[in-house]
This record gives C-alpha cells, sequence and structure tokens, in this order.
C-alpha cells in the first residue's frame, strides 16, 4: 500500500512510524514532512494547506490512503477534495472539522446538547465584549479566538486591564487575523487537566490511553503558552470512574449530537477536559490528534494503525479491538531558543548516543536537512519519548535521551511528569 500523510511535525513523525509497522506497507509520502520524517517516509515539498497540489500529487502517485493530520487543511476541506477523487481518507469532513474550526460553533453545539463546559458568552464587537467582562468582574477569565490560532488562539486574563488588552490585541489589533472576529469569553475553569484522544467513526466512540499536557514554557508552569513543552501518559487525575463519567456525560453525547447535526465525525476526536469539583468538562475540542499527545499515546498502542484507520473509514470501528500497552510514556519536547517567540533557525544538531538507548524514540518536530546534516527549522525541534513499566522509569529513560541532544539555544523543561508523580504518590 502507499500512504500519503499530511503534515510536517512531531505529530505526523508518531504517526509515519507507527503506520511503517503493518507489513502491507510499502512507501509513506509527507507533504511536506520534515527533516527527520525523511528517515522514515519521502518528503514532498507540498504544503499542508496546499489543498489542490496535495490532491493533484495524490492522484498521479495513485496513493491507497491518506492521514489528513493537521487542523488547518482538515478546516479547509482537504478530506473533502481527495474523498471526491476516490481516495479513502482517515480524518473529518470540512462539516466535521468545523468542531475545532469555529469555537462559537463547538460551545453552541454542548450548550445545545448538554454537554458540560465552562459558562461562556460570544461577541462580535470589542465594546461588548469588555462591557460583558466588567459586569461578570470574574477573574482570572479566558478569552479565545473563534478560529484556528495554531493552538495558541486563548488568552487567561489575571485582571480587568489583562482582559481588556486580550480583547483588543484579538479583535482589534487582528493577533490571530480573522480567526478573531468573533471571541468566546467563558469563565476559568479549576482542575487537572486530561487530554483524551479518540477514534470515531461516526456511531462507535474507542477512547484511546488519558495524557497530560505541560503548555507552558519554563519550569514550574511558569512562562508563555506553547504548543506543549512535554507529555506523559497515562494520565493518573483521570480515574476508571472519571472515564465512564466522561464516557457517558461528553464522549458519546459529542458523537450523537454531531450526527444530529448533520455533521458526523469521523477520525480522531481530541477531548480537552478539565476535572472540576463539579465534574469533567470539556475545555476544548479538537478535530485531530494532539501534538505533543500524540508521541505518548502511539507509542502504547498495541493493535496496529493503519487497519483501525482503515475501519474508522469504513464505519466498522466496532469490529477492531483496540488495545494499549498498559506501560507509561513520557515526551520531552527540545525547544530552540527563545521560544515560543523570536528564535534561530539553522542550527546544527548532534545526538549523542540517542541511539542505543531502549526504549526511546525521537520524533522530528522543527528539523530539515541542510548539506547532508540535520538543522533546526522551528520552535519546537524534537519530542523525545520513553516507554517505562511505570512513569517514574518512562521519565528517567526520556530525560537521559534529552541531554544526549545538542544545538545552539537548545532547552527544555525539567519537569516534565512533577505533577503527575505527585498524584501517584497521593494515590
Amino acid at each position: 500500500m502507499k500512504l500519503l500523510v499530511v503534515g510536517g511535525g512531531g505529530r505526523e513523525h508518531a504517526i509515519i512510524k507507527k503506520l511503517r509497522e503493518n507489513p502491507e506497507v510499502t512507501e509513506i509520502f509527507a507533504c511536506p514532512g520534515n527533516g527527520g520524517i525523511a528517515m522514515d517516509a519521502t518528503n514532498v515539498d507540498i504544503g499542508a494547506k496546499d489543498i489542490d497540489g496535495i490532491v493533484d500529487f495524490a492522484v498521479r502517485e495513485q496513493v491507497d490512503f491518506c492521514v489528513v493530520a493537521p487542523d488547518d487543511p482538515l478546516v479547509l476541506g482537504c478530506v473533502d477534495a481527495l474523498e471526491a477523487k476516490g481516495i479513502p481518507c482517515f480524518g473529518p469532513n470540512q462539516k466535521a472539522a468545523i468542531l475545532e474550526g469555529s469555537k462559537v460553533f463547538s460551545k453552541g453545539l454542548m450548550q445545545k446538547y448538554g454537554i458540560p463546559t465552562a459558562k461562556y458568552a460570544v461577541f462580535d464587537d470589542p465594546k461588548a465584549a469588555v462591557a460583558y467582562i466588567r459586569e461578570q468582574n470574574q477573574f482570572p477569565t479566558v478569552i479565545k479566538a473563534d478560529g484556528l490560532a495554531l493552538g495558541k488562539g486563548v488568552i487567561i486574563a489575571a485582571t480587568l486591564s489583562e482582559a481588556e488588552a486580550a480583547v483588543a490585541s484579538i479583535m482589534e489589533d487582528k493577533l490571530f487575523g480573522d480567526s478573531g472576529n468573533h471571541i468566546v469569553v467563558e469563565e476559568f475553569l479549576q482542575g487537572p487537566e486530561v487530554s483524551v484522544l479518540s477514534f470515531t467513526d461516526g456511531k462507535t466512540i474507542v477512547p484511546m490511553v488519558s495524557s497530560m499536557d505541560h503548555k507552558r514554557a519554563l519550569d514550574g508552569d511558569r512562562g508563555l503558552n506553547t504548543g506543549g513543552m512535554g507529555t506523559v501518559a497515562p494520565n493518573p487525575y483521570y480515574t476508571k470512574e472519571i472515564a465512564q463519567v466522561c464516557m457517558d456525560t461528553i464522549f458519546l453525547p459529542t458523537v450523537r449530537a454531531m450526527c444530529k447535526e448533520g455533521r458526523p465525525f469521523k477520525g480522531c476526536l481530541y477531548f480537552g477536559l478539565m476535572l472540576t469539583e463539579n465534574g469533567p468538562k470539556v475545555i476544548e475540542y479538537n478535530c485531530r490528534f494532539g501534538d505533543p499527545e500524540t508521541q505518548v499515546v502511539l507509542p502504547l498502542l498495541k493493535t496496529d494503525l493503519l487497519t483501525i484507520m482503515q475501519a474508522v473509514h469504513d464505519e466498522r470501528l466496532a469490529d477492531v479491538n483496540v488495545e494499549f500497552d498498559p506501560k507509561s510514556a513520557a515526551c520531552v519536547i527540545v525547544a530552540s531558543g527563545g521560544y515560543p517567540q523570536a528564535y534561530k533557525k539553522g542550527c546544527v544538531m548532534s545526538f549523542g548516543n540517542v541511539d542505543n538507548l531502549p526504549d526511546v524514540t525521537v520524533y522530528h518536530a522543527g528539523t530539515a536537512e541542510k548539506d547532508g546534516r540535520l538543522v533546526t527549522a522551528g520552535g519546537r525541534v524534537l519530542g523525545v519519548t520513553a516507554t517505562g513499566e511505570d512513569l517514574p522509569a518512562a521519565l528517567q529513560k526520556a530525560y537521559a535521551a534529552a541531554q544526549e541532544i545538542q544545538f545552539e539555544g537548545a532547552f527544555y523543561r525539567r519537569d516534565i511528569g512533577a505533577r503527575a508523580l505527585k498524584a501517584l504518590e497521593n494515590e
């Protein structure tokens, strides 16, 4: 089989490595891929948002199956365009991808179908938004751009002046472009955060291993929000009892609601959850695998990934026994100095003894090849993942591997998994 994976980050590298395990796979193309992905697939110089280019390439190469991984091409209708040419895909169509493409839509869906989430209001006028924030007078408060913003379209304002500045930057200064034409202002939820990726064919939903993301750039959850500085799986706060509550009140109701709206969701549905005193609530939906959650979830998947993806496409997920290894996994993101703000590119990387370390995989996110050497090409450069019998073992291996990697300005958080370890101690 010839496969095509759309995207070029750490998530896509993790998907490609897992797809390669299927013996029927003869070739994998990546659009556009990256320097490290080139070791596991054939990179094609077509951007993830170039829908016409992707479709033309897939038809020309007679691709048998395509995985559309990032949010932008999904929201732009990449799956629809490929399937119109007879190429089966894993990923939601454009009508279903709105679940991530519009915060206004997703909050409205949750309200309509009684799916637990934060109290909120929607605005297209900055003055009205600020008046509402003043009236509520509850801080911190959360301000979200309606559309896609590279996972960074959320500002948590601690004071009224911060909230006013956030509304102005999103709606007037267009910090996130047209994504900020509408905003959602919502209450700040408190509790442990949990990410749950799930396979769904629009009828059946199969949650994957839970995980815990670390969004802030610096140790102690300080610094700016990033796309994610590391993850661990499973998340110790996500017990069997809570998982059942989520299935009954969030997961199944969401899948059924999308069907009722004429937008059946097929692909990977990501639930960003907050475990509040009043039970689990949805912070956000994503219409695809999370990054870097994928880098700790897929290494624990025992069932063949391509088999699952084909079953999702064919709406026969109920026939597949999806199994995960009961071990733990940890991912430490090695980033460029200055990220998530300005950072240098083109730094030559060395990997020391990483290749010889047991149970370790290095996923490439922001890398490129230059003169036969791998160089940095993004803010989040590498995801260093390790598996172990328990979380302390996985973390020890991941950090031992991260220490082997060197390039100018390289940095990573030293406390990935610390909160999870504390939760395990308190059990």
